[in-house]
């Protein structure tokens, strides 16, 4: 009997560890905010982990930000998914437009920082990462923190200053209605210490017929030196990867956006492009997005 019992502890050691996922929840501010703990079979300290941020009025479990992180468990690398609160307690799924808007986009800058604080209790190599809109708010955070406690960070399609400017341009097309009455109700009410007052406006970022406070509209419509993620790329000293798809209808110029500083940085910042992916990057894209911040992490390390 001992030697089966010797036999079932070295079968038992032989099982190969198996990647973990975790939900977690954080207070952040007052509000409860979720992310989902992604770890790879063999996980250390110096396990990189990379902190992961959505796009416009999304969610940790969305296809792209899940693809991703399933494609770096599978390269050793940890992934820390969280959802930004925009104003609410414990947020899933896709913002509902029918509910009323009240966050800016630097509330994420903070957010961002409590989960990157998180992370580094899990790992020393925490890098972040941010998808669209989210990648310029990742670019906030580093541009905001004197020390931003991240060894690196990827930007995939980040927005840009000119598809900012392009939003604010189409607002009259897309809404019906111009754009400046509202900004300048909204501008006016932040300046005069309400920016908690309600407006009912046409549309709001993609929502129709929404209600957004002042200090919402004014954040996403007015004009914002933040809006220029690369502007603020080279405000930081860390490397910095930004991934463009060449077929992205909806920020089409990343590339162009960024090559000028990816040519100056001294190889600070990196500017790829993924082959005839778009926004999304979905299926074997992900794959190709992980391939290249698996990359960008051993170099950094």
């Amino acid at each position: 009997m001992r030697w089966l019992l010797g036999l079932t502890v070295l079968l038992t050691l032989a099982v190969p560890a198996r990647a973990a996922e975790q939900e977690l929840e954080l207070s952040v501010d007052g509000r409860a905010t979720l992310a989902t703990l992604r770890t790879p079979g063999t996980m250390t300290s110096d396990t990189p982990l990379v902190v992961m941020t959505h796009g416009t009025l999304a969610h940790k479990d969305m296809e792209v930000i899940q693809g991703i992180a399933k494609a770096l468990e599978q390269r050793g690398i940890a992934s820390l998914a969280h959802t930004l609160s925009l104003g609410l307690d414990r947020r899933k799924g896709m913002y509902d437009c029918a509910v009323r808007h009240d966050y800016a986009a630097e509330d994420a800058v903070t957010e961002i920082g409590a989960w990157v604080a998180r992370a580094r209790d899990v790992s020393r190599w925490v890098f972040a990462f941010g998808h669209s809109r989210g990648g310029n708010q990742v670019a906030r955070y580093l541009a905001a923190s004197g020390t931003p406690q991240v060894a690196g960070a990827v930007l995939l399609a980040p927005v840009t200053a000119k598809a900012e400017a392009d939003l604010r341009a189409s607002y009259a097309k897309t809404y019906g209605k111009p754009l400046e009455p509202f900004l300048e109700l909204a501008t006016k009410a932040v300046a005069a210490g309400r920016g908690g007052e309600w407006m009912d406006v046409p549309g709001f970022i993609y929502c129709r017929n929404a209600v957004a406070s002042a200090r919402a509209f004014a954040s996403f419509y007015g004009p914002d030196a933040g809006q220029d993620t690369a502007a603020l790329v080279a405000r930081v000293k860390l490397p910095v990867l930004v991934l463009a798809a060449t077929k992205d209808s909806v920020v089409p110029d990343v590339a162009a956006a960024f090559a000028p500083l990816a040519a100056s940085s001294g190889g600070r910042v990196q500017l790829d492009k993924i082959e005839d992916a778009d926004h999304f990057f979905r299926d074997l894209f992900a794959e190709d997005v992980a391939d290249r911040i698996a990359e960008f992490i051993k170099q950094t390390r």
